[in-house]
């Protein structure tokens, strides 16, 4: 079977912006053509036939949202990338409505661009095309599903595509169905444990005796029903990661026992003496407040302070609703493949109640959602009938989320700017437009005690 490179056009007014484009896609092996205006874009739409069209929305003359739907005629089989500096939640929701197959707000990255296509091609290669592309998608990526062009989802990005490849110990603040996971798997995949296991733990299951044995793995005849030696999960995870999902429901006992682990790296199984090396990194999620937990004595501080190296919060899905459509698109194709459905895409009214539903079970609830959808859908669109409950359900305005949310906020921004300077307080407190003796107060305020900065080194 041949192999052809993708055919691209970038349409945009700005030289800089059409030759960043050219030179990013020009790594994954595409054929580049560029267009300053939308009306020399239709005209090259007439007389080549492109697989992806990025356009710009604010051109001199005809605006991209005007050329979107004629490009779309002209031409059915290219896929349109909108490309602005302007997003909004109801510019990206009117992009859609009127073909466009994503959404790219700027400033994007060019890792951010070959994601976005990348993932295109990656749709028709699936529909029996071949393309010749250059790591189309690196395959120990190829299983994580972050998606969102949000200017949260962007910022959560860029701190997995910096933390990624450090062993820095990760812990991840989020609601439930947020996709904690997810974010531990992107860490690993980044990583260069990524041909190493990945190893998770659910710390809701673990009690007593069950915690050792699954952790550290025990000898045969150790306790009653120990019929072989087995491995923990500890060992399982050697030379890779080991993700403990939801570690706030862990009680004081056991948390001791797993501190112990992390401070020396080494463990014994259930019956044994002998102490075993382990090497792993660790990333650990919760949807609680360990900070608040350990001023109620429900969490060990020393453990807090180990997990918490390098926090990160993801968005819940109410925060971050420029998203949703992204996303429905994307569980529409999955359980449409998945359960063998003919779906073709989504009403505008349907898509109104998803955007203005609250999600409390954050993506999770919409995927579940999507999916019951695509089951129960009479035609090949999903119409708002199947999510007219989600118009009745309580929403929960911004205002009325209690004001801890705002304080829990407030901190992870200021832990998340201190991470990416290395700790230098003085570049964090400009980052941050505050002064240096505001960022203590404010660090002393969180529970944290910053030390003084040493003459000469800048650093905490």
């Amino acid at each position: 079977m041949s192999h052809r490179e993708p055919n691209i056009l970038v349409v945009d007014d700005e030289d800089t912006m059409r030759q960043g484009c050219r030179m990013a896609l020009s790594k994954l092996g595409c054929q580049v053509v560029e267009a300053a205006t939308a009306d020399a874009a239709l005209r090259l739409a007439r007389e080549t036939s492109f697989d992806i069209v990025l356009l710009d929305l604010r051109m001199p003359g005809m605006d991209g949202m005007d050329a979107l739907p004629i490009l779309r005629q002209v031409s059915p089989r290219t896929a349109v990338v909108i490309i602005t500096g302007y997003a909004t939640i109801e510019c990206a929701v009117d992009a859609m409505k009127r073909g466009a197959a994503d959404f790219l707000p700027k400033p994007f990255t060019p890792e951010q661009l070959r994601n976005v296509v990348g993932g295109i091609l990656e749709k028709r290669t699936r529909a029996g095309e071949t393309f010749a592309v250059k790591g189309l998608i690196p395959e120990h990526r190829s299983e994580v599903r972050l998606i969102g062009n949000s200017p949260a989802m962007r910022s959560l990005m860029s701190f997995i595509t910096q933390v990624g490849p450090t062993d820095s110990t990760v812990l991840i603040l989020g609601e439930s169905g947020s996709g904690k996971e997810l974010v531990a798997h992107a860490l690993h995949s980044l990583s260069l444990r990524r041909d190493k296991p990945f190893v998770a733990v659910d710390c809701c299951a673990l009690v007593g005796t069950l915690f050792e044995s699954e952790l550290f793995g025990h000898v045969k005849g150790s306790f009653t029903g120990a019929l072989a030696t087995k491995h923990g999960r500890f060992e399982l995870a050697n030379g890779g990661t080991i993700f403990f999902d939801e570690i706030g429901n862990l009680s004081l006992d056991l948390q001791a026992k797993l501190l112990r682990v992390l401070q020396e790296r080494e463990f014994s199984r259930v019956g044994s003496t002998q102490p075993t090396q382990v090497d792993v990194r660790v990333i650990a999620a919760t949807n609680k407040d360990l900070l608040a937990a350990t001023r109620a004595g429900a969490f060990r501080e020393d453990l807090y302070y180990r997990l918490s190296v390098l926090p990160i919060t993801v968005p819940p899905l109410r925060r971050r609703r420029e998203d949703i459509p992204l996303l429905a698109e994307y569980f529409i194709e999955k359980y449409s493949r998945k359960r063998k459905r003919e779906i073709r895409g989504i009403t505008a009214d349907a898509m109104g109640i998803l955007m203005a539903y609250d999600w409390p079970g954050n993506v999770r609830e919409l995927e579940n959602a999507i999916e019951r959808a695509v089951v129960l859908a009479a035609n090949e669109t999903l119409d708002r009938g199947l999510f007219a409950h989600f118009s009745n359900l309580p929403h929960r305005s911004p205002e009325s989320e209690p004001s801890a949310t705002l304080e829990a906020l407030e901190k992870e921004h200021i832990l998340q700017v201190l991470a990416e300077v290395g700790g230098n307080k003085t570049l964090a407190a400009k980052r941050l437009g505050i002064d240096r003796k505001t960022l203590w107060r404010k660090l002393r305020g969180f529970g944290l005690s910053p030390q003084p900065e040493r003459a000469g080194s800048g650093q905490s």
